[in-house]
């Protein structure tokens, strides 16, 4: 039945970009719907998103790149900050087609010519209430890539507006609150969310009200250091009611059948391209390693994360990462043949498994966010550490028939990184977890300024017969990670006068990567700054 489901998504998706048309006449028979029904854009726009976020361009060549988890084996100009103007144009409309399908559902859902057919799918208030949830996950996505967007006149063709304005960041941030309490707000927990279509929670009301909080506590935490009711959003949704268990977690889970697969597995067994591996800096920090060419430490050299094996393959066998932010002229044969190849049938991580299950959100997230806003917490840390170990542990056994990590290695692993509970244990072990969650990762690391492990522009990346090679990257970052993905350039002459006025508020009035988020507030006097 998934498979079928699946199968009509690209046709479901053209439908729902089109049903901001009138939809005044839409006596609809279940069996034979007229118009596209909610749920079928509810499976769609879960499928998409996950097809596009998690992939390996819109992650592989920007966010997996820029938190560093993954670095390129040919062509590495993305992982020095060039990005692809076609691939920019390209995710910013299909993402924006996927958030406008959330609002349909709303609008389906709230129009009286349509709600009473839409009741068949499910509770009319909670799939509004699940729409919503789903479209502020992804538009801080998107918020946080771009910064200041279009967004409360993105969705009003219908009503004339033609060329959408571009919020404020601190708006936005504003609604993604207000729409996340209004949708807790409205579930009942004793009604269904959708009867079908729902390929996260199979229609639980009440996982949806979870997620819809939890996600609140992420949304607050991101505004930890700029807004002092961040606690005050956070403490609301631990009263309502936040994950507690890793059967909680937000996950889309793909199928082992063609085209149904993850991206990530797509990219490198259909598509039949070798192009990444694991990066180093990330590799050493799992390996209890210092970063000796540049003088960088972290909290646990000597200790090796149980999670290695499972994030990574052995060549040779050791574990080593590819050097980071070389150029391509740079990586030669040796460079690459001393780093896994994740292109292998037999031999590849738990993460290129055509089945592999894309996180929204986990439990173990949820507990560095708690951690963090109890003080750094240590025995929220010490369980966001078992939950990420175990959910990793469990795909690796579920997926790959690996066995398990035994508990007396969990326990000891906790042992040897619970010694100084602080916000860069808290962050860096939630950045350990955040793994393939390159989107995520790179916002936490532009919030905290943590993992120090981070290659910068300028610094070392590999010796070569005695011959420091260093990052350099194409474009100008002022010394740091990139602080924004630059606005598409379609957006210049489609939306030509509020791209104007958007640019015009950014850093030097430039569409550059440089700017930062206002949540963004670290200097290099104060590289990792307090919560306020």
């Amino acid at each position: 039945m998934k498979k079928f489901i699946y199968s009509l998504l690209a046709i479901l998706l053209i439908f729902g970009a089109t049903s901001c048309h009138d939809l005044e006449e839409t006596n609809i028979d279940p069996n034979n719907p007229a118009v596209v029904s909610s749920a079928s854009l509810m499976n769609g726009a879960q499928k998409k998103m996950m097809d596009y976020i998690f992939d390996n361009w819109f992650s592989g060549r920007q966010a997996l790149v820029y938190s560093q988890y993954w670095a390129q084996r040919n062509y590495t100009e993305e992982d020095r900050y060039q990005i692809r103007e076609s691939v920019n144009n390209n995710y910013f409309n299909v993402l924006y087609t996927v958030a406008g399908n959330l609002q349909n559902i709303e609008k389906l859902n709230t129009d009286p010519a349509t709600k009473v057919a839409m009741a068949i799918y499910g509770n009319n208030e909670n799939q509004i209430a699940a729409a919503k949830i789903l479209k502020v996950w992804l538009m801080q996505v998107m918020a946080d890539t771009w910064g200041s967007i279009p967004y409360s006149e993105a969705f009003k063709l219908k009503e004339g507006v033609v060329y959408a304005k571009y919020d404020d960041l601190t708006s936005i941030y504003a609604d993604f609150i207000k729409e996340l309490d209004e949708a807790i707000a409205m579930i009942n927990e004793d009604e269904p969310a959708f009867t079908t279509g729902d390929l996260i929670y199979a229609g639980d009301a009440a996982q949806w009200k979870k997620f819809g909080n939890s996600l609140k506590c992420k949304v607050a935490l991101r505004l930890s250091k700029v807004d002092t009711n961040w606690k005050k959003y956070i403490q609301e949704a631990v009263t309502s009611g936040v994950f507690t268990s890793n059967d909680d977690n937000a996950v889309f889970t793909y199928l082992t059948t063609d085209p149904d697969q993850s991206y990530f597995y797509r990219g490198f067994f259909v598509d039949s391209r070798n192009d990444f591996s694991i990066a180093k800096p990330f590799t050493n920090l799992l390996k209890g390693v210092a970063d000796n060419l540049n003088g960088k430490s972290h909290p646990w050299v000597g200790v090796t994360d149980p999670r290695l094996p499972i994030y990574t393959t052995p060549r040779g066998g050791a574990y080593n990462g590819i050097p980071y932010g070389l150029k391509s002229n740079q990586m030669t044969s040796a460079i690459r043949n001393a780093a896994p190849t994740f292109y292998s049938a037999s031999n590849h991580p738990v993460v290129l498994e055509p089945n592999f299950k894309a996180p929204y959100l986990t439990y173990a997230e949820v507990c560095f966010i708690l951690s963090e806003y109890q003080n750094f917490d240590q025995a929220k840390y010490e369980e966001g550490i078992r939950a990420s170990i175990e959910y990793w542990d469990g795909l690796n056994v579920d997926l790959l028939g690996k066995a398990p990590i035994s508990a007396e290695a969990i326990d000891a692993y906790v042992d040897a990184v619970n010694n100084n509970v602080n916000a860069e244990a808290v962050a860096t072990q939630k950045y350990i977890h955040l793994y393939m969650n390159g989107p995520e990762a790179w916002a936490e690391y532009r919030r905290t300024g943590y993992p120090t492990t981070l290659l910068f522009p300028g610094e070392i990346s590999h010796v070569v017969d005695g011959v420091n090679l260093l990052f350099e990257p194409i474009s100008d970052t002022k010394g740091d990670l990139p602080a924004r993905v630059k606005y598409p350039t379609n957006e210049s002459t489609l939306n030509g006068d509020n791209f104007s006025a958007a640019v015009a508020k950014l850093q030097d009035g430039t569409n550059n990567y440089y700017t930062k988020m206002f949540w963004d507030v670290r200097t290099k006097s104060n590289p990792h700054p307090a919560n306020r």
